[in-house]
């Protein structure tokens, strides 16, 4: 069992009960990491995480968290430094922006109201919960943002997904020079197609979908989870301190 001690390091991950990021939860204990993570509504999925990194000799703690709601904010960020507290800490080290949902239609089919949905997630609630966590973040810490291939190549009915992990990417570069003066590195992972959950499975459990993945990677298949978590993960580590406002795709190949 790994050593429980106040020299550890501690992250904050957001939608880590599932997909990419529980991976990637799993992924940072398995590294010596304790975790804060979030959950948008399977509180019984949370319990198992935190149930899989404590017999991993980690600390865990996962609260819930809708990130396209600004306005419950400052009641985490309160619950955040409750956590640390009662692991005898008062800053995190680590963030990662994972938590996301999809959205599939064209232009002209795409709603105000679902490219509202969508920026308060993918843009608005990372924006706004990297500020608010600003202050409880250690000086030297590290922040990852999450992208996607779709930010890259344009797939018809990914307008309004793609473009606003786009401007995740701007952000990122921005993040990166503004916090620079603290020594906080802030890089966007953009994952590939993965075979999750995602998208109801689409990737995973649409057979064409899964061939037509592979047929355009390099690699010849479609990704998996730990193809994404343990990359993360290693972004993380002293052994990629230099590395700062970068786009890292990690598909495969995808579409060259």
């Amino acid at each position: 069992m790994t050593d429980q001690n106040t020299n550890s390091k501690i992250a904050i991950v957001t939608g880590g009960s599932r997909g990419l990021g529980r991976n990637t939860v799993v992924s940072l204990a398995h590294d010596g990491v304790d975790v804060i993570f979030t959950y948008n509504s399977n509180r019984a999925e949370a319990d198992k995480v935190v149930a899989e990194i404590e017999a991993l000799g980690r600390k865990a703690a996962a609260l819930q968290l809708d990130t396209g709601n600004v306005a419950t904010f400052d009641a985490f960020v309160d619950n955040v430094r409750s956590i640390l507290k009662g692991w005898g800490r008062e800053r995190f080290n680590f963030l990662v922006n994972n938590a996301g949902t999809s959205y599939h239609a064209s232009i002209t089919e795409t709603t105000e109201e679902e490219m509202d949905k969508l920026y308060n997630i993918h843009f608005k609630g990372v924006f706004f919960l990297t500020q608010k966590l600003l202050p409880v973040i250690a000086d030297g810490g590290r922040i990852v943002n999450l992208s996607s291939g779709l930010a890259r190549v344009a797939v018809p009915g990914s307008s309004a997904y793609g473009s606003l992990k786009g401007a995740v990417e701007v952000l990122t570069r921005y993040m990166a020079n503004e916090l620079g003066a603290r020594g906080i590195a802030v890089n966007t992972v953009a994952p590939g197609a993965i075979a999750t959950d995602f998208s109801g499975g689409m990737v995973r459990d649409n057979p064409e979908i899964n061939r037509r993945v592979a047929s355009m990677t390099a690699l010849g298949r479609v990704g998996v989870p730990d193809d994404i978590g343990p990359m993360i993960a290693s972004l993380l580590t002293e052994a990629n301190r230099w590395v700062n406002a970068q786009r890292i795709e990690v598909s495969g190949g995808m579409a060259l």
